[in-house]
């Protein structure tokens, strides 16, 4: 099979050929129909992850494709693939055929698009998780969403709104008070939003591509009774799958919508450039 290497952190992916996986118990060999490339991957990929697969190692943490052999599932099966150390502490999903535990597949629906189904686990879940098991949100809260063109960002928009709530999207002229702050960028973009946050609000931290540092004066922040709610999705994995099925409903019918950006397994060093692009929508998938 055909699979995307990195022979050192840092280094430019190959795309080489490899040994096919054989079957095994407690594992599924999936036929890779779509790979997302996201900035966990990245990060992996630079060294700066917290864990790190044995070098050379095939990076990818999500996927979709079908079942080739497998004891839990049958052969033909639409499926996603998320976690269980895919592409972190493991070989992951940027090759032709995926050799995954079962506990890191779900089933994808008819409905729903290979690409898709790829890319949907970790801007949906981390968007669901964000809003309804951290903030707690109610209807007819107002709510502020920082990177709102981004994935996670534009999925919070979507599922705030659905969910009754009132969604502002800019922190630049209108300065209106806010119940919640939903932030995916940080840096000096968090640090501008947080004081419209009202007495007594929260501000759920999801992501840090403007920076990962927040400067707070105390006396301030204390006077202004604001919870700091971070989003751990290690953590919370299970809370996201749980949500999985319901958010796959809503991608298969329309009522939510994602945008994805493909490219060819040989274009996974433009893929990880991409991802990177100040302003870029949606999220990059790998094709065969």
């Amino acid at each position: 099979m055909k699979a995307v290497r990195i022979h050192g952190f840092g280094a430019a992916p190959v795309l080489e050929e490899m040994e096919d996986p054989q079957p095994r118990a407690g594992r599924t060999i999936v036929r890779m129909a779509a790979a997302t490339v996201g900035h966990i991957d990245r990060t992996v990929w630079s060294g700066g992850f917290l864990r790190h697969p044995p070098l050379p190692y095939v990076p990818g943490v999500e996927a979709a494709g079908t079942v080739v052999a497998s004891e839990r599932y049958t052969a033909g099966q639409r499926v996603w693939l998320r976690g269980a150390g895919l592409g972190i502490t493991a070989d992951g999903t940027w090759c032709e055929l995926i050799d995954a535990p079962d506990e890191a597949l779900g089933l994808l629906p008819d409905e729903v698009d290979m690409a898709l189904g790829s890319a949907f686990f970790s801007p949906c879940t981390s968007a669901w998780v964000a809003l309804h098991e951290i903030a707690k949100l109610q209807a007819g809260e107002r709510v502020l969403v920082t990177g709102a063109s981004g994935a996670v960002g534009s999925m919070a928009v979507q599922l705030a709104r659905d969910a009754g709530a009132t969604v502002l999207t800019a922190a630049g002229d209108v300065q209106d008070p806010v119940d919640l702050l939903l932030d995916t960028v940080g840096g000096p973009v968090l640090e501008a939003a947080l004081p419209r946050v009202t007495p007594g609000g929260r501000a759920v931290l999801v992501g840090y591509t403007a920076g990962n540092t927040l400067a707070l004066d105390i006396a301030h922040f204390l006077q202004r009774d604001v919870a700091l709610l971070p989003l751990n999705m290690f953590r919370c994995e299970a809370a996201g799958r749980a949500a999985a099925p319901e958010l796959l409903a809503r991608l298969g019918d329309g009522r939510l919508k994602l945008e994805i950006k493909t490219f060819r397994l040989d274009e996974a060093a433009t893929a990880l450039d991409w991802i990177t692009q100040r302003g870029h929508r949606g999220r990059a998938v790998l094709v065969p």
